[in-house]
C-alpha cells in the first residue's frame, strides 16, 4: 500500500509568498532587530524561524536571545490552514486554525492559549497581511468579552535582498 503523496493546491499559493528572508520589528521588539527565515517543504508546508533578542520586561537595555517556529498549511479535508507556532520564551505550543480573508491579502488565524496575566486561557486572532510582495504585518488580537477583537501587538515584515 502506498501513500497518496499531497500536492501544492491553489491555498498554498498563500503560504508560498512568505518564502525569503525577512527584517522583523514590532512595537514589542524595540530597536532589537529580528530576523525570519521562510523555508517550504515541496510547496504544502511553510516553517519559519525567527531570532532576535527579546527585550528586559523593565524595558531596559540588553535581553535575551529568543527563537520562534512557526508551522504553516493547508488541510484539505478541513478546508483550514492549519499550524503551530512556539518560542524559546515560553512553554507553551499555540495551535492555528483559520483562512485567507475574501481581500486575498489576510490569513486570519485563530488559535486558544494563555491570559496576559498567566491567569487562564483566552482566544486570539492573529493575521498575516500583505501590504506588497516584500512587506507584510502580523498583528496579534485578544477576544474581548463582548465578542470583538483587541489588537495588542503588530509587527512589520520587509523582504531583505
Amino acid at each position: 500500500m502506498t501513500m497518496v503523496m499531497a500536492k501544492p493546491r491553489a491555498e498554498h499559493g498563500f503560504l508560498e509568498r512568505m518564502v525569503g528572508t525577512w527584517d522583523v520589528t514590532s512595537d514589542m521588539s524595540g530597536e532589537m532587530p529580528w530576523v525570519e527565515n521562510v523555508r517550504s517543504l515541496q510547496g504544502i508546508w511553510i516553517i519559519a524561524e525567527g531570532t532576535g533578542m527579546m527585550p528586559k520586561g523593565d524595558g531596559g537595555e540588553g535581553g535575551e536571545p529568543a527563537t520562534t517556529m512557526l508551522t504553516l498549511g493547508h488541510d484539505a479535508a478541513k478546508g483550514k490552514y492549519v499550524g503551530t507556532w512556539f518560542g524559546s520564551m515560553m512553554d507553551y505550543l499555540w495551535v492555528y486554525e483559520g483562512e485567507v480573508e475574501p481581500d486575498g491579502k489576510t490569513l486570519s488565524l485563530y488559535t486558544t492559549g494563555p491570559t496576559m496575566s498567566g491567569e487562564g486561557m483566552a482566544d486570539y486572532r492573529e493575521q498575516v497581511t500583505f501590504l506588497a510582495d516584500d512587506h507584510r504585518t502580523f498583528t496579534s488580537s485578544a477576544r474581548q468579552p463582548d465578542g470583538s477583537w483587541k489588537q495588542f501587538m503588530e509587527a512589520h515584515y520587509r523582504r531583505k535582498g
